[in-house]
């Protein structure tokens, strides 16, 4: 099958497949006379399980991982997969714990600012960037503009 099928198929670019092969996760089995790249069934299913393993957080270098023991099952077991998904998993409660932070941090910033039609010059989002400290809640003389 030519690269436009499987474009179709899996609702991906060519660009998309052409960066796969370009990171060698995937390569054409053959080239047709015209020198167009053609696809076997094996390569489809190979960048259906790209596709999948991409859709659940793997990385490119996790997916050339999986995908080495994809091509050898016979020399992994299935703990060595497992192992795999835990790390992952890992990483995914790391990076949910930053942004929990990065999103209290955050919530502080905003709770600290008025949000009114007064100059930025007076904004303490501003202020605790610029200083490194803590947002104090802003108190204007004109209030009513808050």
């Amino acid at each position: 099958m030519k690269i436009g099928e499987l474009v179709k198929q899996y609702g991906v670019s060519v660009d998309t497949i052409r960066f796969y092969e370009k990171q060698q996760l995937l390569s054409p089995s053959a080239r047709s006379d015209a020198g167009y790249r053609l696809y076997s069934n094996a390569d489809s299913q190979r960048l259906g399980f790209i596709l999948r393993a991409k859709s659940v957080g793997f990385s490119l270098q996790q997916i050339r991982e999986l995908l080495l023991i994809e091509d050898n099952k016979a020399a992994w077991q299935c703990a060595d997969v497992k192992d795999k998904v835990q790390l992952k998993m890992q990483d995914i409660r790391q990076q949910i714990a930053e942004l929990e932070q990065f999103y209290q941090a955050l919530a502080k910033l905003d709770q600290a600012c008025c949000g009114g039609a007064l100059s930025a010059t007076e904004c303490s989002i501003l202020t605790a960037l610029e200083q490194g400290k803590p947002a104090q809640p802003e108190t204007h003389q004109e209030e009513a503009s808050c």
